[in-house]
C-alpha cells in the first residue's frame, strides 16, 4: 500500500542527511554543503555532495534523499528504510489502507488543479482585463523575465475561475479544497477567493504550486491576501520562493529573510537569490529549521519600521529555543520607513550587499532591540532589563551556549549602563548619569594560556575592590570563561549599587548574597604557581592597582600603549573638572590607575616583572 505523501514529506525534512552520512562516511565542509567519498563506489577524492534535502555523487551519478540513502546503503527495502527513519524522529507511520492511497490520489490532483489555475492566472496578466496588475509590476520595476520567473499573474473580477475551468472537470467543491473558493454558513460555494488581484503562486520545496497570495490595487484591504490552510498548504511550514531560494544558497548565495513577496523578487532580481519571506504570520519554530537546513547562518531582514522591529524581537524569541552550537541567526537592521524594495530602488545592490554586510548576530540584535528607549534608566528598570536579558538566555537549551548568552548580555548591559560616581555624600554616592564605555566590537581576547593571569586579576579585585573604579571600563572588555563573567557580572553589579564604601567585607557578603560564595572559594582554592602578593601599607592599593595593570597588560601592550597617553589626558581633565565636593574616593582611584599604568608601561620596556610568592 501506499504511504501519505505528506507524511513522506514531513519525514524528509525532520530527517539530516548529514547525520546519516556522518555516521558511517568521514564528511569534509564544502562552502555551506557538505562532500564524502561516495560509499556506492571505490573513489579516493570525494565526489559525493551532500545537500539540505538529497545528495548527488558526480562519480558514478547516485542520487537520492534519505529514504534512498538508507535502501541504497543497507540493501532495505523501501518500507523498511521508512519504519526505520520514523523510528528515529519519533514519528508513527500511518496504517496501510486503501485511504491512503486515495489520499495521495486526491493530493496530485489538487497539485494539478493549482497548475491549471496558475495558467489562467498568467495569461490573464497579459490580456485588457489583467493592464492594471502589469502596470503596477511594470512600475515597480519589475523585468519580463522576473514575471516569467515567479509566474506572476491577475486574478480577475472573482466571476470567472470556475467556468474557466470546466472543460478540465473542476468543479466549485474542488476550488475550496485548494482555498480558491470560499464558503457560505452551510458550507456552499458562494465565491472565489481572490478578485482584483495581482496573483504570486505560492510553491513547496520541490516547486509545486500549493496556493495563492494576492495584492489588491488602490486601497482595498487588506492589501495582501493569503489563501488558506488546506490539504496541501500549511502556511507555518514553508516560506515564499523556497524552492527557487534552496538552489541559489547551494550555489552560495545568502539565506536572507525579509517581510513580503515583493521584498522577495526585488532581491531575487537584484542578485539575492537566496531571499525568502514567512507567509502573512512570524516566522515560525518549522520555518526557522527550514533555514537552518539550508544554512548555518540565516540573515533576517524586516522593515526599519516599528513593525518591522517587533517581527524580528519575535523571531529572535522563536530562535532562542532552537539555537545549538553550529547554528546562529544574523540581523540586517534597515534605516525607518525602508524596506529591502525601496533600499534596492534607491541605492541598488550594492546598497543592499552594503547592509547585508553590516548583518550583527542575534545578542546584539536582542540587546539594542530591549534596550532602545533605555537612556537614563531608573535602579528599577535596570534591573528589569537585565532579568529580561538572562531570561532570555535561559531559553536556549545547550547550558555552555546558554551560559555563552549570559555572559556577553551582562558584558553588553554594563558597557552601555555604567554609572559616572560623583557628587555629595562621599564614595558610592548614586548618581543618574549613564556613559557608554566601550563598544561591544571593542572585547580583547586573551591569549591561550592565560586562564592563571585571568585568574589573578579577578582575585586582585575581590581583595582589593577599592580599586575597581580605576579599572571596570578596561575590566569590563575582556573575554572571560564562564565562572569568571559570572564573578565579573556580580562585581560591577555591586560597585553600582553598592551606595558605602567598596571594602572586601562588603564585596565578600554581596557575593554571598547572590549564590557565588562557592564559585569564589573554588577559585580562591585553586591550585596556581604563583600568588599575589601585596605588601599591606599605606600604597598597598597603589601597589594592588599596579599589579593589576601588569597582569592585563600581559595580554597585549601595544593596547596599554596606545591608550596611556589617552588616559593620562582624560584623568588630568577629570581632575581639573571635578566639583570641589566631588567623590574623592572615585578622584584616587582614577588618579591611581593613570600612574599604574605608567609605570606598568615603563616596567614593561625595562623588562621587569611583578613581585609574586614563590618568585625566586
Amino acid at each position: 500500500m501506499a504511504l501519505d505523501t505528506a507524511f513522506l514529506d514531513e519525514l524528509r525534512q525532520r530527517t539530516s542527511l548529514t547525520s546519516l552520512f556522518s555516521r558511517r562516511n568521514k564528511l569534509v565542509r564544502s562552502g555551506r554543503n557538505w562532500k564524502a567519498c561516495c560509499p556506492f563506489h571505490g573513489e579516493k577524492t570525494p565526489s559525493l555532495y551532500i545537500y539540505d534535502d538529497h545528495y548527488h555523487c558526480f562519480g558514478c551519478g547516485a542520487h537520492g534523499d534519505a529514504i534512498t540513502y538508507v535502501m541504497q546503503s543497507e540493501g532495505a527495502n523501501f518500507r523498511e528504510a521508512v519504519e526505520r527513519l520514523a523510528g528515529e524522529a519519533g514519528m508513527d507511520i500511518p496504517a496501510d489502507d486503501p485511504q491512503q492511497v486515495e489520499k495521495a490520489r486526491v493530493r496530485q490532483t489538487l497539485y494539478d488543479v493549482m497548475e491549471a489555475v496558475q495558467a489562467i492566472y498568467r495569461r490573464r496578466l497579459y490580456q485588457p482585463e489583467g493592464r492594471a496588475g502589469l502596470d503596477y509590476l511594470q512600475k515597480r520595476g519589475l523585468s519580463a523575465e522576473t514575471l516569467e520567473r515567479f509566474g506572476l499573474g491577475w486574478s480577475g473580477d472573482g466571476r470567472s475561475l470556475l467556468n474557466a475551468l470546466a472543460a478540465q472537470n473542476i468543479t466549485a467543491e474542488t476550488l475550496v479544497q485548494v482555498g480558491l473558493m470560499r464558503v457560505d454558513e452551510a458550507g456552499r460555494p458562494k465565491g472565489e477567493l481572490f478578485f482584483n488581484r495581482v496573483m504570486f503562486p505560492i510553491r513547496d520545496r520541490k516547486g509545486r504550486i500549493i496556493s495563492f497570495g494576492g495584492r489588491v490595487l488602490g486601497d482595498g484591504q487588506p492589501k495582501y491576501l493569503n489563501g488558506p490552510e488546506t490539504d496541501i498548504f500549511s502556511k507555518r511550514r514553508t516560506l515564499f520562493n523556497i524552492d527557487q531560494a534552496r538552489q541559489a544558497i547551494h550555489k552560495g548565495a545568502k539565506a536572507v529573510v525579509v517581510e513580503g513577496y515583493m521584498d522577495v523578487i526585488a532581491m531575487a532580481q537584484a542578485g539575492f537569490g537566496g531571499a525568502v519571506a514567512p507567509l502573512g504570520t512570524a516566522l515560525g519554530e518549522e520555518q526557522m529549521e527550514l533555514l537552518w537546513r539550508m544554512t548555518d547562518g540565516p540573515i533576517i531582514c524586516f522593515d526599519g519600521d516599528g513593525a518591522g522591529q517587533r517581527a524580528a524581537l519575535r523571531s529572535c524569541e522563536v530562535a532562542l529555543p532552537l539555537l545549538k552550537i553550529g547554528r546562529t541567526v544574523r540581523f540586517c537592521r534597515l534605516d525607518g520607513g525602508d524596506d529591502p524594495d525601496s533600499l534596492i530602488q534607491r541605492e541598488g545592490a550594492k546598497g543592499m550587499e552594503a547592509r547585508l554586510a553590516q548583518a550583527r548576530p542575534m545578542e546584539e540584535e536582542l540587546f539594542s532591540l530591549l534596550t532602545a528607549q533605555e537612556s537614563n534608566p531608573t535602579p528599577e528598570r535596570r534591573a528589569a532589563l537585565r532579568e529580561k536579558l538572562y531570561a532570555l538566555a535561559r531559553m536556549i537549551p545547550d547550558k555552555l551556549l546558554a551560559g555563552e548568552y549570559r555572559s556577553t548580555f551582562s558584558e553588553m548591559f554594563f558597557a552601555r549602563y555604567r554609572r559616572v560616581r560623583g557628587g555629595r555624600g562621599g564614595y558610592g554616592q548614586r548618581s543618574t548619569e549613564y556613559t557608554s564605555v566601550v563598544p561591544i566590537a571593542g572585547e580583547r581576547q586573551v591569549e591561550e594560556g592565560s586562564k592563571e593571569r585571568l585568574n589573578l586579576l579577578t582575585l586582585l579585585l575581590l581583595r582589593y575592590p577599592e580599586i575597581l573604579p580605576g579599572v571596570d571600563k578596561d575590566y569590563n572588555t575582556l573575554s572571560l570563561p564562564a565562572p569568571l563573567a559570572d564573578i565579573r557580572t556580580a562585581l560591577l553589579s555591586w560597585m553600582d549599587e553598592w551606595t558605602g564604601p567598596l571594602t572586601a567585607e562588603a564585596c565578600q557578603q554581596w557575593m554571598d548574597e547572590h549564590g557565588l560564595k562557592e564559585t569564589i572559594t573554588q577559585l580562591q582554592n585553586s591550585p596556581m604557581p604563583r600568588q599575589i602578593k601585596v605588601e599591606e601599607g599605606e600604597d598597598h592599593l597603589q601597589m594592588a592597582m599596579t599589579l593589576w595593570w601588569h597582569f592585563y597588560a600581559l595580554e597585549t601592550l601595544k593596547s596599554l600603549q596606545e591608550n596611556v597617553e589617552e588616559e593620562v589626558r582624560k584623568t588630568v581633565e577629570f581632575l581639573l573638572s571635578a566639583p570641589a565636593d566631588s567623590d574623592e574616593a572615585t578622584q584616587r582611584a582614577r588618579f591611581a590607575a593613570m600612574k599604574a599604568r605608567q609605570a606598568v608601561l615603563f616596567a614593561l620596556r625595562r623588562g621587569e616583572k611583578p613581585v609574586l610568592e614563590g618568585d625566586t
